[in-house]
């Protein structure tokens, strides 16, 4: 028998038919990101969600995801040639090359709660630095003759990661400051890894010139864009710009940072 009693939905069926791709009526498929948090499978409290009304990172742009995929292919090159030149297996060189291409944005997502890591839900993340590894293990010696084209492809890398990082961070919620770190943790995050797996220094402590300086210079140009009320799609490709320009006038000027002056020993 029909119950009289008129029974209204729950607030998340209102909001979820309230946003772009829902059904009017509520009767459409779920949405792919929950618009409330969660207390499913380890959710505990404090657990941050995307903010909504902003960029959606589960809908990127065609161009954007081509161009991450592009960084992670550069990347992982690097990675993978280190691991040919430290006479590692193949098993090796392709656990650098993942290392290199994804460590940074590994930690960023770890760091913001972001789980699972972006990584393990699309296969095209996986697949770019295992094919980048594969490649470099068998064609190690034109890979090779390509090293300077690498890193000016390299700087273009980092100015893409360390503006996607940041932004990404300041859409789970994190202030302009640590945001702008964790751009710079996913510019440069990976092969900091690596390098401390083959057991040297990393890179981006004794690189001669600005390496980790303009991701975190990039970083903090969009994030303060978006604190200034600015659209993610306009601060975006200023800070990237600001990043790739600095990292590449460093290479040609060799700008270095400030290094102590007089005998090391004290």
């Amino acid at each position: 028998m029909p119950s009289s009693v008129n029974r209204s939905p729950s607030p998340v069926m209102v909001r979820s038919s309230l946003l772009p791709g829902a059904d009017p009526g509520g009767h459409g498929a779920p949405l792919l990101r929950p618009t409330e948090p969660t207390t499913a499978r380890g959710a505990g409290v404090g657990r941050r969600t995307p903010n909504v009304s902003g960029v959606s990172w589960t809908d990127y742009p065609v161009v954007l995801v081509v161009l991450d995929l592009l960084g992670i292919f550069v990347f992982a090159l690097a990675g993978a040639l280190v691991g040919v030149r430290r006479d590692l297996d193949v098993f090796g060189v392709l656990v650098l090359a993942g290392t290199t291409g994804l460590g940074g944005g590994f930690v960023r997502d770890v760091l913001i709660d972001a789980t699972p890591p972006a990584a393990l839900t699309d296969w095209r993340y996986l697949l770019v630095p295992v094919f980048a590894g594969l490649l470099t293990f068998v064609a190690h010696p034109a890979v090779g003759r390509f090293e300077r084209p690498i890193g000016v492809l390299d700087a273009f890398g980092l100015s893409l990661f360390c503006v996607a990082g940041a932004l990404k961070a300041a859409e789970y919620g994190l202030g302009p400051v640590p945001a702008a770190l964790m751009g710079m943790v996913t510019a440069v995050g990976g092969g900091m890894v690596r390098d401390v797996l083959v057991g040297q220094t990393p890179q981006v402590f004794a690189d001669a010139t600005l390496y980790a300086t303009p991701a975190l210079g990039g970083a903090a140009v969009a994030v303060v864009g978006l604190e200034l009320g600015a659209a993610a799609i306009v601060v975006a490709p200023v800070g990237a710009l600001v990043c790739l320009t600095w990292r590449l006038l460093a290479i040609w000027r060799q700008w270095q940072a400030p290094r102590p002056r007089g005998p090391a020993s004290v």
